[in-house]
């Protein structure tokens, strides 16, 4: 009953406007603010700032800038296999598995389609068939920077704009397609192993979201814009483990994968806690990926 209730408030609630308003308060600098923001938020959800570059909670210039913090060095190891697929963000695993032709997992009962999820691209979407995903959810007291899966060279960066539900676990269970309704940030990369997508999926208060290529890319207005990487001279390549992208407050990442990975490891399952860089799965070098 307290699940319904709170998914039908923000069915009622204006989410771009509480968006707004919350990243305008994240974002300033004055002083007593951000120290009420910063300070109350590590008492409520218990962050941890001993792994943080900058452990002091008043080092920070804004809320944002706490809330995307940089990690120590060695915070975060990434996995020793090479051939490893690496957990792209701290979190829990919302659901990981093979696709159902095109359909993805989000909750017990509820699927939803890749061709849904990405905007409508058939082609890239067919691409990506009989694959792989997984989905990972990033809560207020995680590190909120994202990381490369795998080494790739982005191609193409698709932006579509949409509602901001909340992405925990209860709004998953009761709102259908999901992921593919919110506002949400599609990136796409060549990789050994074929095409690999790096979704970010904004929600209710996520004030941006940013990427090392182009900087804060939400919100753009309200029709899908893509832009395209395609440029030899100045490729823009990501090396394992890399960041790639931050939220501006919490949120959701899916990574997509074609059906010549091998697999996720058989340990994962939903509910279970990540972090960054650890061994998601194993992939084997696909022969298009090697031969080009």
């Amino acid at each position: 009953m307290r699940d319904s209730l709170f998914v039908l408030l923000q069915y009622l609630l204006p989410q771009h406007l509480i968006s707004r308003l919350i990243g305008r308060l994240a974002e300033s600098s004055q002083p007593w603010l951000r120290e009420i923001l910063i300070r109350q938020f590590v008492r409520a959800y218990d962050v941890d700032l001993s792994e943080a570059e900058r452990e002091n909670p008043d080092s920070y210039a804004s809320f944002n800038d706490f809330f995307t913090r940089a990690l120590k060095p060695a915070a975060r190891p990434l996995a020793d296999a090479e051939d490893a697929i690496v957990c792209p963000a701290d979190g829990c695993v919302s659901q990981i598995g093979r696709l159902r032709a095109d359909r993805l997992l989000q909750a017990k009962g509820r699927e939803y389609s890749v061709l849904e999820l990405i905007g409508g691209d058939v082609e890239l979407a067919q691409s990506f068939h009989h694959g792989h995903f997984a989905t990972i959810y990033l809560s207020p007291r995680d590190y909120h920077r994202v990381h490369m899966p795998l080494a790739g060279t982005l191609r193409r960066m698709i932006h579509i704009p949409g509602d901001l539900f909340s992405v925990n676990a209860a709004t998953a269970r009761e709102v259908p397609q999901l992921f593919a309704r919110n506002e949400r940030l599609v990136c796409l990369f060549d990789t050994a192993c074929g095409p690999m997508a790096v979704i970010l999926v904004g929600a209710m208060i996520v004030a941006g979201i940013e990427t090392v290529w182009s900087g804060l890319v939400t919100p753009r207005g309200r029709r899908v814009q893509t832009f395209f990487y395609a440029d030899p001279v100045t490729p823009v390549q990501l090396a394992h483990g890399a960041e790639m992208g931050r939220f501006r407050l919490g949120s959701t990442v899916i990574v997509l994968l074609p059906d010549t990975i091998r697999g996720w490891h058989e340990d994962l399952a939903a509910g279970r806690q990540v972090r960054m860089g650890e061994s998601l799965g194993r992939y084997s070098p696909s022969p298009a990926a090697t031969s080009s």
